[in-house]
């Protein structure tokens, strides 16, 4: 693609070069799949914090949670060890866990939130824990695109600290 990728909105931005990762990781996504990941990725690109955490803390606290408010922290727990498998796989090392931890975990989270919700919210999630890994790997594919601009913002977003766990 001949398309400038530092200038333009940011959900245009993400999405183009999710579109491509998806394709060179071979896994087209639906527009679903491909939607949420582009969500996931504008929520979080500018969360300082998002290596900081501890996901499998974060899991037992939105089990201890009812209702939407459980649906909601077990979503971000998802989105996070998506994120983390994704873009960020040396923290697994530097964490002594593998990436299948994380993927692990955050397909459990979805999961989760498949059996609790309902109708399309609950088919979204089931869907989505079901691709798990294939999203893991078009995340993947974008780390290895020197055109994304927006990967580098999130990753200047995280302080250095915040790896050292």
């Amino acid at each position: 693609m001949s398309a400038n990728f530092s200038q333009g909105a940011p959900a245009a931005l993400w999405q183009a070069l999710v579109h491509e990762a998806a394709g060179r990781a071979g896994h087209p996504l639906d527009e679903t799949r491909e939607s949420y990941l582009v969500f996931v990725l504008l929520r979080f690109q500018n969360d300082g914090a998002l290596l900081a955490r501890t996901q499998a803390l974060d899991w037992l606290h939105a089990l201890g949670q009812a209702g939407q408010v459980r649906a909601d922290a077990l979503r971000d727990v998802g989105d996070r060890c998506l994120l983390i498998a994704g873009l960020f796989p040396g923290l697994a090392a530097r964490r002594r866990v593998s990436v299948d931890y994380f993927v692990e975990l955050g397909r459990g989270a979805y999961r989760e939130v498949a059996e609790a919700g309902r109708s399309a919210y609950a088919a979204l999630f089931g869907q989505l824990a079901e691709g798990y890994r294939e999203l893991v790997e078009v995340l993947r594919g974008l780390c290895g695109d020197p055109r994304s601009a927006g990967l580098e913002r999130l990753a200047a977003a995280v302080p250095a600290h915040a790896t050292r766990h």
